[in-house]
């Protein structure tokens, strides 16, 4: 059976190539509204499907968007991911994700695979391009959009949400309890100095502390992201003679492993620990008890970053406010920092 070409649903529609190609990928002129539906008709009659990689070759660019993540385990990554391609579907667009695990080697790797199947732009949620990473956007030309990462140069294009703000906002909340003092979990001691959300989160406690009067000096704890270290990591913590009061933690994931360690050693969170995390996953709402954290827009996050990637404007525009978009931190309270606990029983 011969293919069906572009030509057959030009004839079949009585119009040109050009418009039938205007009409399957959405432009770059308008299609007059009959128009538009004597080529669909056309193209669901004859059963034509584009041919994406004669597509790819001519324009130099395909319908993909690359993601790079640190690690789709984490819950938090994994509903940014989520999100993305709910975003990018609405573009007709399709997202390649691939986990870096905070390396920068694997970063690279997946940056050369992303570009050489010329993809419509990346999206990187990362520590930060290293050298070598930037050395392959600069080299095939890429459109990138930061996102969850505050950046270092004002040129570079990014989606980002009030990290500081978001762990002042939690860390006041804690010490409004009448703690005498509120501990931070940060990242691991490979944590990026500037521009890192974890770094911006530590740096919000740090405010809210010294805006109290509170020192801050032997009260900030290193500890991994994810639930599992870190639950290992707390019941050292909390079963020390100087267990914290309180606990702001850098991400809900280490959260949840403060609360497993709590338990296990007999804690009742909050009366005798209060905790607070940073992001709002979905999970959040379900632990024992449920964990006051902050949260931002996801999907407008994700919706914001796909935009960037794909419209020209980022590359041609200077400034500040149209290249960085940033969205508010909220404070979601719940049972964790000790808010509508029920009266103890006698």
């Amino acid at each position: 059976m011969p293919k069906v070409t572009r030509d057959d649903v030009a004839r079949l529609a009585g119009t040109s190539t050009a418009v039938v190609s205007y009409v399957i990928n959405n432009g770059p002129r308008p299609v007059a509204p009959a128009t538009r539906e004597r080529v669909l008709a056309a193209i669901k009659q004859l059963g034509y499907r584009p041919d994406r990689v004669a597509q790819a070759m001519a324009s130099r660019r395909t319908d993909l968007i690359g993601l790079v993540l640190p690690d789709a385990r984490q819950p938090f990554f994994a509903e940014m991911a989520h999100a993305v391609e709910q975003a990018a579907a609405e573009r007709g667009k399709i997202v390649l994700i691939g986990n870096s695990d905070y390396l920068d080697e694997r970063e690279v790797h997946y940056l050369r695979a992303f570009l050489g199947m010329r993809v419509s732009g990346l999206i990187l949620i990362s520590q930060g391009p290293s050298e070598h990473a930037a050395e392959e956007i600069a080299a095939w030309d890429a459109r990138v959009v930061l996102l969850h990462r505050r950046p270092e140069a004002i040129d570079d294009v990014a989606v980002l949400t009030d990290d500081i703000g978001g762990a002042l906002l939690a860390t006041r909340h804690l010490l409004e309890h009448g703690h005498p003092y509120v501990a931070c979990l940060g990242g691991p001691d490979t944590t990026p100095d500037v521009g890192d959300p974890v770094t911006d989160h530590v740096e919000g406690w740090r405010r809210a502390m010294e805006e109290a009067g509170h020192p801050t000096e032997g009260r900030l704890f290193q500890s991994p992201f994810n639930r599992y270290d870190t639950y290992r990591a707390a019941l050292d913590l909390l079963s020390g003679p100087d267990r914290p009061p309180a606990v702001v933690c850098a991400t809900d994931d280490q959260a949840i492993g403060v609360l497993r360690a709590a338990r296990e050693l007999g804690l009742e969170v909050p009366r005798d620990l209060a905790v607070a995390g940073f992001d709002d996953v979905k999970e959040a709402a379900l632990t024992d008890p449920p964990l006051t954290t902050v949260s931002s827009d996801r999907q407008a996050m994700a919706r914001a970053a796909v935009d960037l990637v794909l419209d020209d404007t980022p590359q041609a525009t200077t400034g500040l406010r149209q290249r960085v978009r940033q969205f508010p931190s909220q404070l979601v309270v719940r049972r964790s920092c000790g808010c509508g606990e029920p009266p103890r029983r006698p």
